[in-house]
């Protein structure tokens, strides 16, 4: 990655929700090719995030995260507290100490370099801070490299569903951080 050190911080500041959003597009742009995904078809993937989106998430409990190379932002990361009335059929065990994972996005050419497990580390330490126990994820279960990825951190797929706006499979993955 250079020579420059990697660091993450937290994005609080409105304005820079337009370089986060950027930041979310173009690394979620990969995924969105790769499986044919377009406005059309999957019009809340993550692929077409907007900065009105992105404020909308900051309205609830979400932290935002940045991953910077020096002063470049490089990638980004959201946690949120979940919520117990999230969908009960999934066998999420949801409790006061789960949080989200979400929007996990690293610049294509800043990939397999560490970024990516230096954002999921972070998340975890914090979610551990906040008194958390469990980290939970929804991702693209057709994306079977990035859900392999997701194992080797420590997660595990607990349930998967379909949704009649999505052309995909959503898998919801789980990290236990009580150990």
């Amino acid at each position: 990655m250079g020579s420059k050190e990697l660091s993450i911080r937290e994005i609080t500041d409105p304005a820079e929700f337009t370089k986060s959003a950027k930041i979310i597009r173009e690394s979620f742009k990969t995924v969105a090719h790769e499986f044919g995904l377009t406005k059309e078809n999957a019009p809340t993937h993550t692929s077409f995030m907007t900065v009105r989106r992105l404020r909308e998430e900051k309205k609830g409990e979400a932290s935002f995260f940045g991953l910077f190379q020096g002063e470049r932002q490089t990638g980004f990361v959201m946690i949120e507290k979940a919520r117990a009335d999230f969908d009960p059929t999934l066998k999420l065990e949801i409790t006061p100490e789960t949080y989200w994972l979400e929007k996990l996005a690293v610049l294509p050419t800043y990939r397999h370099l560490g970024a990516g497990e230096k954002l999921v580390g972070f998340v975890a330490e914090r979610i551990r801070q906040l008194g958390g126990k469990k980290v939970i994820l929804g991702m693209m279960d057709q994306h079977k490299i990035l859900q392999r990825w997701y194992q080797k951190l420590g997660f595990r797929v607990v349930s998967t569903r379909t949704y009649p706006h999505l052309p995909f499979t959503v898998a919801f993955m789980v990290k236990d951080l009580s150990q």
